[in-house]
């Protein structure tokens, strides 16, 4: 062993031996500390209490820390005392150890990226300034680059400058979303970097703006009109992107699809932007796969911006989910690898993969106990609930309870909340196939909310 690395200590019981000393060895590898495997005279590690592992457990070496199986109950300030070292709770599935000490599978740097977010304040002038700050820093705080003012057409928006300047004053970069020359030229005077839109319509004055356009076509079936547009704004050496304008679903999706890759043909070293908001906002479906897919599109054709928003429900954390899509493609694209086994942030319904202990294992786990408090697992189509009174299984949580106030006729109120939450935790992650870890949160990919367990929560 190496004096120079931490010294660790994994304790658990004879079962599951075999499978703690095979990941302990690779997570050590991978993380660079030293570790031994203490096994105790117990078969199953969920069984382990704090009382009992200050009688049994021997230290003959010096460790930096020591970590007990996830399941153990009871005070770990009172190891820590009487061993002169710290002691912690690992998972509770072993097989999230290399998770726990931030090696889960090769990990991936995930801080480069190459696509600039634009995130759309819709109908910003029937908004309060408050209110726009507010949104606006949702999005910065959610991976946006630039925040968009979507104005109302057939209305002139006076405040448009002020506002402007309020968003630059606070760190922020603003774009412009109109067709009107008042609205437009006042945001730009007051630092707006980008314009939303320029075709043939504005093209006369807008060429003259010291800011950059974003030029769609005249016509968005026909890409030939953009092209005296491009050769407009070049001549006059002015900073453009195009948009060749994606379509929803239903109403020519496909071929405006179809657009972007021509478009990157006729014009290899043209910046190209896509309003995604055409997709995620009008089709009623979670939309992180669709901001997955968009932005693998978009990093393959060289499309360097998206525009979206977040103003129907099912789009509330867009702009996240494509801030961590664009970072997972470029990723994936740069080394060549599948966009797969690298980072579950955008897996949220369902879970990356599921582990179970097996019969086997949970009939020796009921065999075993010997207190009141209830153990629950989610496996193989089941709740499975047990403690020193019985072995309860099935799929609703009624039923099971039912079952347990008929045997275990001395239940607090305070354990019987507890049960209510655990087993609600419990029928959502049997209905959808997600992990189930008692006193633990649900995983929600990048939504997921911390918990504190009740024996941390006494503890504190």
């Amino acid at each position: 062993m190496s004096a120079s690395r931490p010294r660790i200590l994994f304790v658990t019981g004879r079962l599951a031996e075999p499978l703690v000393r095979r990941v302990v060895e690779e997570v050590s590898v991978a993380a660079e500390f030293d570790a031994d495997v203490q096994v105790l005279g117990i078969s199953v590690a969920a069984l382990m209490h704090v009382d009992w592992v200050r009688r049994k457990l021997t230290l003959n070496e010096t460790y930096d820390r020591v970590v007990l199986p996830g399941w153990c109950q009871g005070d770990l300030d009172v190891l820590s005392t009487q061993f002169g070292t710290r002691f912690e709770l690992g998972p509770k599935d072993i097989r999230d150890l290399p998770a726990t000490f931030g090696h889960e599978g090769n990990s991936a740097d995930l801080s480069q990226y190459d696509i600039e977010i634009l995130a759309e304040i819709n109908h910003a002038p029937r908004s309060s300034d408050a209110e726009i700050l507010s949104l606006a820093r949702h999005y910065s705080d959610s991976g946006a680059d630039v925040i968009d003012f979507g104005t109302v057409p057939g209305e002139s928006w006076s405040r448009v400058g002020e506002v402007t300047r309020l968003m630059i004053e606070e760190g922020l970069r603003v774009s412009i979303d109109s067709f009107d020359r008042t609205e437009v030229e006042a945001a730009v005077t007051a630092g707006a970097e980008l314009v939303l839109s320029c075709n043939s319509s504005n093209i006369d004055w807008a060429k003259h703006l010291e800011a950059e356009l974003v030029v769609i076509p005249d016509d968005p079936l026909d890409l030939a009109t953009l092209e005296p547009l491009i050769d407009t704004l070049s001549a006059f050496e002015c900073r453009f992107r195009v948009d060749p304008i994606i379509e929803p679903i239903g109403f020519g999706f496909a071929a405006s699809l179809a657009r972007y890759f021509e478009t990157r043909r006729r014009w290899p070293d043209v910046p190209v932007m896509m309003g995604i908001g055409n997709l995620t906002e009008l089709t009623e479906v979670d939309s992180a796969g669709i901001n997955m897919l968009l932005a693998g599109i978009c990093q393959e054709l060289r499309i360097t911006s998206v525009l979206t928003t977040e103003v129907i429900n099912w789009t509330r954390s867009a702009v996240q989910e494509f801030d961590l899509a664009r970072r997972l493609v470029h990723h994936s694209i740069t080394n060549q690898v599948l966009p797969k086994h690298v980072d579950s942030s955008l897996v949220m319904l369902r879970d990356s993969r599921l582990h179970e202990y097996g019969a086997s294992a949970l009939l020796e786990i009921a065999g075993s106990l010997s207190d009141p408090n209830f153990r629950i697992f989610v496996e193989r189509g089941e709740i499975h609930v047990m403690n020193r009174d019985g072995y309860w299984r099935g799929t609703d949580a009624f039923e099971l309870y039912d079952q347990l106030i008929s045997t275990c006729d001395d239940l607090e109120t305070s354990h019987t909340f507890y049960l209510g939450y655990e087993l609600s935790k419990a029928v959502t992650a049997l209905t959808l196939g997600k992990r189930y870890n008692q006193d633990q949160s649900l995983d929600w990919g990048f939504l997921t909310v911390p918990e504190t367990s009740p024996h941390d929560r006494r503890r504190t």
